[in-house]
């Protein structure tokens, strides 16, 4: 919660997160208020956010983001809707740690999708008569079959007093940075250009949970997380760092993401193992942080446990050796 002078002087509380714009009190304001999905909360959204951020510091005002919930594929494309890099609980925290005072999730309905473009800054100023200004990527699309962009709000927000500010697309390596980009790149195991793209290590965050004991068997004990977003990173060993979600200090790591091919013989989904490079006081039922560092070797079926196990040691030598070499 925050705390915003009210027109008599009083204090006015601010809630962090809402969940739809009609839950926004429209005794709040001046908003600077930056609109876009910003899934995985990247450079490029950063870029945007930080635009909002500055311009509400300058302006004495407060920063926000309207973000979208579920995405709009899942209206217009339910038999393969986009698959998200991050939970919505998890976006809201990161849109938090990037500045803004308070995040609106909206949810993406019929209702919402049948906003026309000319209408859009007309409909937020109902819940936002105090909005000042809005803040995009050059790309954005939004109303009734897309039709608005970002000459349509200059245009419509003009008479509204709303003003409109569209940042650049961030460009990497010659090409844009988009959230289709990262998905691509995670899909593929090209964790070193994912950690590029996003400005921050990937990671995962979960209870540990008691397994079955085959890795302290082999002689390389796990801390085993039931972990499983929409957009799934390729199936293999990583090199990775893990952490309490209280905070700490980060413990070197080789991690597995996969389905066990070698011991199991109908696994239901991907399990993330994590095998910490040293002594840790981690255990079942611990919350923790996983931070993936790079990609090691995919995931495959062995003929024998030996097999695995002299694979597993061999995977543990190369994260070490990457670690001792920096």
């Amino acid at each position: 919660m925050m705390m915003e002078p009210s027109s008599s002087g009083a204090p006015q509380t601010v809630p962090l997160a809402l969940d739809a714009l009609a839950d926004l009190s429209p005794k709040i304001g001046p908003l600077h208020l930056a609109i876009g999905i910003f899934d995985g909360v990247h450079m490029g959204h950063k870029a945007v956010i930080r635009s909002a951020t500055t311009s509400a510091v300058n302006d004495g005002a407060l920063s926000g983001v309207l973000t979208f919930h579920p995405h709009p594929s899942h209206l217009f494309k339910p038999e393969d809707p986009t698959r998200m890099l991050m939970d919505i609980e998890t976006k809201t925290k990161m849109l938090h740690q990037s500045g803004v005072d308070l995040v609106i999730r909206q949810s993406f309905d019929p209702e919402f999708a049948a906003i026309t473009a000319d209408q859009f800054l007309l409909h937020l100023k109902r819940f936002i008569p105090r909005l000042s200004a809005v803040f995009v990527g050059e790309n954005f699309r939004f109303g009734k079959r897309r039709l608005g962009d970002v000459s349509v709000l200059i245009e419509t927000g003009k008479p509204l007093g709303i003003a409109v500010y569209s940042a650049d697309r961030l460009k990497h390596n010659g090409s844009p940075i988009s959230s289709t980009r990262i998905r691509s790149a995670l899909e593929s195991g090209n964790l070193r250009e994912v950690n590029q793209l996003l400005g921050y290590h990937y990671r995962a965050q979960g209870k540990v949970v008691g397994g079955k004991k085959l890795g302290r068997k082999l002689g390389f004990p796990t801390l085993n997380l039931p972990w499983a977003p929409e957009c799934l990173p390729a199936l293999g060993v990583y090199r990775t760092r893990i952490r309490s979600t209280s905070g700490g200090a980060w413990a070197d790591a080789v991690s597995n993401f996969g389905l066990r091919p070698t011991v199991e013989q109908a696994p239901s989904a991907p399990l993330l193992e994590t095998h910490v490079l040293g002594d840790t006081s981690l255990k079942s039922g611990d919350a923790v942080e996983i931070e993936w560092l790079d990609f090691i070797r995919s995931e495959r079926k062995f003929d024998s446990v030996d097999s695995l196990k002299a694979q597993i040691a061999e995977d543990r030598a190369a994260v070490l050796g990457q670690i001792n070499h920096e």
